[in-house]
């Protein structure tokens, strides 16, 4: 008898290992790849692999789900999915909303937003949705006024008042950091501005309220959101374990847990 449970158990041994679905996630790595690492174990304990292939922009990732060469993606909020979409004819969707990473405007030079002089060079994204996100901020801090026409999708045109007569510099997102010691402030999204070793709590000049609507979601084509690997994905992203993560790496409110 127990050779025989041997034998059924190396069966159903092999069967569990042959039967493993593997997901392959892409993902900018902080904090994104990171709470992807933290969930391989959970995950392969609901019998699917996780594979993260870590992005450093904001295009490969999304082309590459549509494309089908990986299942899904985490990385983005919700009003540059939508625009993604409509620019590219995408078909791209929601699956899940994780995360907030505040934008906040940082500077090298400055160490209060009154300070900022007239003429002052400002760097901003320039993907749509982060560039009128920026453009927001900017208004909310009370440096420009927009027209209410422009909406999310607002762009340095669409500034009706300047008051110090700011001149903003239109930059790729990942390269913000790096560009920061070179002009006067910048206005730098949460996972390029985290493994810079920037804090929006400690370090920014103006940080966005909490209630931001730029919830970071993972991502899938549309008719993958239901596939069991993808609901197994989600359930160990919304788990304790993650939102114990974010607020233990995160406690100054740089990255803010959603479920």
């Amino acid at each position: 008898m127990k050779k025989i449970a041997i034998v059924l158990a190396a069966l159903f041994a092999a069967t569990t290992v042959f039967a493993q679905t593997v997901i392959k996630v892409g993902a900018t790595p902080e904090p994104h790849a990171d709470i992807l690492n933290l969930i391989k174990d959970d995950l392969k304990a609901e019998g699917v692999e996780l594979k993260v292939i870590e992005f450093t922009d904001y295009v490969t990732p999304n082309e590459a789900v549509e494309s089908g060469e990986i299942d899904a993606n985490y990385f983005q909020h919700i009003p540059y999915l939508e625009s993604f979409n409509a620019e590219r004819g995408y078909h791209l969707v929601n699956a899940a909303g994780i995360h907030v990473e505040p934008f906040a405007l940082y500077s090298k030079k400055y160490k209060s937003i009154k300070d900022l002089k007239k003429k002052a060079k400002i760097a901003i994204p320039n993907d749509p949705t982060n560039e009128g996100r920026a453009l927001l901020l900017l208004q909310e801090a009370g440096l420009i006024t927009l027209d209410p026409k422009a909406g999310i999708t607002a762009t340095v045109q669409d500034i009706t008042s300047n008051p110090k007569k700011l001149k903003f510099s239109e930059i790729e997102a990942a390269s913000l950091p790096r560009v920061l010691a070179d002009v006067d402030a910048a206005v730098i999204n949460g996972n390029y501005a985290i493994p810079a070793g920037l804090s929006a709590a400690k370090d920014g000049l103006f940080v966005e309220g909490s209630s931001s609507p730029y919830v970071n979601v993972l991502c899938v084509k549309e008719g993958n959101e239901n596939l069991p690997a993808v609901q197994a994905l989600i359930k160990v992203l919304k788990s304790d374990k993650v939102k114990k993560y974010i607020s233990e790496k995160y406690p100054n409110g740089e990255v803010v847990a959603v479920f």
